[in-house]
């Protein structure tokens, strides 16, 4: 077998998230940059990766994602589980409602869009004090996620999915404001319960580096230790599917 079929029929891990997969201390890096979690996870159990991810992403967003993006269909066939790393943007506080913010990228001329960006920059801080709303509502945030979830249960009902608690952050740009996670938490911890999906507390595993001067200065991303935190506790969480995973997809048929 060649190296290129020992690939195609290595069980994947996808990872549906925002831009705290791909972040490191300095700013974003390429997906397959191996000190990300998700790749120090699939080192561990011999696993490749599909990270599918963007910056500012909701649980709608991974919604959208695997509803509408072929890479994601693609990579569901030769999965052996899947986390919904996302959450965590959800529960921040957003003064302008989401498809509003959104459609700030959108405004002409371009330097019209370089002042209204301005202006909100400097207003959100002192407007997210307030704590509401935030992104996205925990009740709407959960419902994407088990649809999500229905989903792949419903085309493979083997498939173990992991879900995670948000994160927590120190970033100015949010005023350091984040009432709306214990709210996410609760909704989450219900649908866990409810659904039997296995939770990774992202707060617990990042909050001592988040704390120090090793994460991302920008507050919210982090640093290496971080990733290399959260690696472990996504192990802790995947080892039941990593034992009943073969290292043969049954899925794929391996070329000669």
């Amino acid at each position: 077998m060649t190296s290129s079929d020992e690939m195609a029929v290595r069980p994947t891990l996808l990872v549906l998230a925002d831009s705290l997969s791909y972040y490191g201390p300095e700013g974003g890096l390429p997906v397959d940059d191996p000190r990300l979690w998700p790749n120090l996870v699939a080192a561990e159990l011999g696993w490749t990766v599909d990270l599918v991810a963007r910056i500012g992403w909701t649980s709608r967003d991974a919604w959208w994602a695997l509803t509408q993006d072929p890479r994601v269909w693609a990579a569901i066939p030769r999965a052996a589980a899947v986390v919904f790393a996302i959450g965590g943007m959800d529960s921040l506080p957003s003064p302008l409602p989401t498809a509003l913010r959104e459609q700030i990228r959108y405004i002409r001329p371009p330097a019209l869009r370089r002042v209204v960006r301005a202006g909100y920059q400097a207003v959100q801080p002192a407007l997210s004090h307030l704590g509401w709303p935030v992104a996205l509502p925990p009740r709407l945030s959960v419902d994407y996620l088990e649809q999500a979830r229905a989903a792949l249960a419903y085309v493979r009902p083997e498939l173990p999915v992991i879900g995670t608690y948000p994160s927590v952050h120190r970033c100015d740009a949010y005023g350091r404001v984040h009432s709306g996670r214990e709210p996410a938490v609760r909704e989450l911890r219900a649908w866990s319960t409810d659904k039997n999906v296995p939770m990774v507390d992202l707060a617990d595993a990042v909050r001592p580096n988040i704390e120090s001067e090793d994460a991302n200065p920008d507050g919210i991303h982090w640093g290496w230790d971080a990733h290399r935190a959260v690696a472990q506790a996504m192990l802790e969480a995947l080892r039941p599917a990593a034992a009943s995973a073969s290292t043969v997809n049954p899925a794929v048929t391996p070329k000669p």
